[in-house]
């Protein structure tokens, strides 16, 4: 057979130029390649991971006779909102960091409650990541939580990240311009589902190419997880390594306030359950994992032990120094240890129950995940306004539009996620669940969030 010369080659891996035609056949062989892997490997949601993803692909390689004057309406299409519904529950979310930015469930009196802190305004959050930088409702990644040092090391090479916290000392959720602050491309969208996709090439200094989907659906469906048909909102969080071995760790990082502000706290009102977690990642004082995992029972008085319910305020008194030096509230990483009678130790299982008496409203988080970092706004001061839009209803509601603004202690924030900086610390055995290649699967972030009331 007559080969090709080595011009022709070159001309084609190399191209002076990338034309719409030519990236169209790359994003082809790209997609002939994974179905290969995926029949070859039989991994389903692979495959589908990669069908999703083309749009992403071709989108973050606009040709260069793309016109300038589309980048205001696509800069604006970054805060454009998308409802996703069902009975009694109804989402809204951006692309810019995709992102939840509201969550309306009904309370004990049927009256429709927002329980998702953020911004009426979707531009706001822009503004936010410039200043505050708080993570309101985004997906937080390459690797969310704490790196130490923002160094880490696979098969004998070392990697340096950028540190963006505590003047150098590690790597907070990704770096100075972490998936937060990503513009993500809508590959779906329905009436119930969006999925949003994001092609990352080496972000902030990590190894390799990342294409991560972050899926947000709603339903009231009966299921056997669902039996009684109650409004739930399921997050998936898909990610694949397309090109080397890379840390890869994304989490939601929803604010909650259940109470819909009508209380300035949800320390006195709001109760939390953590029914399997006994242990947790113990941390210095930035927060960083000391490599020792402690018992709940015993640290801190007990202050950590919601085994069984109890109110997030009673025992917060005794946790000074848990968060952080100086700081008294929760930012810990419980870890959820499943019963024996769950096969596999990734099994969806229920791991936070939290209700608020003012409103009634209850919600129980399920998920695949190894562990559950807590946050209990701590850093909150009041400078940030609540929404208007929720102040509203409650003066409609309660002649009261209650809490003007974001208290310490004002909201809580649940991430599903695996043991925080694993990736340093050998010891605990997590590293094949944070690290992934070419070679391997997706890593799945999988959780519902099922609200009903008391």
């Amino acid at each position: 057979m007559r080969s090709l010369p080595h011009g022709c080659i070159r001309s084609f891996l190399c191209p002076a130029r990338v034309t719409p035609r030519l990236l169209f056949v790359y994003c082809s062989l790209f997609l002939t390649v994974t179905i290969l892997l995926g029949v070859r490997m039989h991994f389903k949601s692979y495959l589908t991971a990669a069908l999703y993803g083309l749009p992403a692909l071709a989108n973050a390689a606009p040709s260069p006779s793309s016109s300038a004057s589309s980048s205001h309406s696509s800069s604006d299409d970054h805060f454009k909102t998308y409802t996703i519904k069902a009975d009694n529950i109804t989402a809204t979310l951006i692309p810019y960091g995709a992102r939840l930015t509201s969550l309306l469930v009904p309370d004990r009196h049927g009256k429709v409650q927002d329980v998702v802190v953020g911004y009426d305004d979707p531009k706001y959050y822009l503004h936010d990541s410039e200043t505050n930088r708080t993570f309101f409702g985004a997906v937080v990644g390459r690797y969310a939580n704490r790196i130490k040092n923002g160094t880490f090391s696979i098969d004998g090479h070392e990697y340096h990240i950028p540190e963006n916290e505590h003047g150098g000392l590690d790597t907070l959720h990704g770096g100075f311009v972490g998936y937060d602050m990503r513009n993500w491309t809508v590959t779906s969208h329905t009436d119930s589902a969006i999925t949003f996709t994001l092609f990352d090439k080496g972000f902030e200094n990590f190894p390799g190419d990342v294409i991560s989907h972050a899926i947000y659906s709603v339903s009231t469906k009966k299921s056997a997880e669902n039996p009684k048909g109650l409004p739930q909102l399921t997050t998936q969080l898909v990610s694949m390594a397309l090109t080397e071995k890379t840390p890869i760790m994304l989490a939601n990082h929803v604010y909650w306030n259940l109470n819909a502000f009508k209380n300035p706290t949800i320390l006195n009102d709001t109760s939390l359950q953590m029914p399997l977690s006994e242990r947790f990642v113990a941390g210095d004082g930035i927060l960083i994992p000391t490599g020792e995992i402690s018992d709940v029972d015993t640290a801190f008085d007990g202050a950590l032990d919601f085994t069984e319910p109890k109110l997030i305020g009673k025992d917060i008194d005794k946790t000074t120094g848990l968060c952080g030096t100086g700081c008294t509230g929760y930012d810990t990483c419980w870890i959820v240890d499943r019963p024996a009678a769950y096969a596999a130790e990734n099994s969806v299982v229920p791991v936070v129950r939290v209700a608020s008496d003012k409103t009634g409203i209850s919600l129980e988080i399920a998920t695949n995940q190894a562990a559950m970092q807590v946050y209990t706004c701590n850093g909150q001061n009041g400078s940030i306004p609540t929404k208007d839009s929720q102040a509203k209803r409650n003066k409609a509601e309660d002649g009261d539009a209650g809490a003007p603004y974001i208290e310490k202690y004002g909201c809580i924030v649940f991430e599903t996620e695996d043991w925080i900086d694993g990736i340093n610390n050998p010891q605990w055995g997590r590293r094949q669940y944070q690290i992934a290649g070419p070679d391997d699967g997706p890593i799945v972030n999988f959780a519902t969030y099922q609200f009903d009331t008391l």
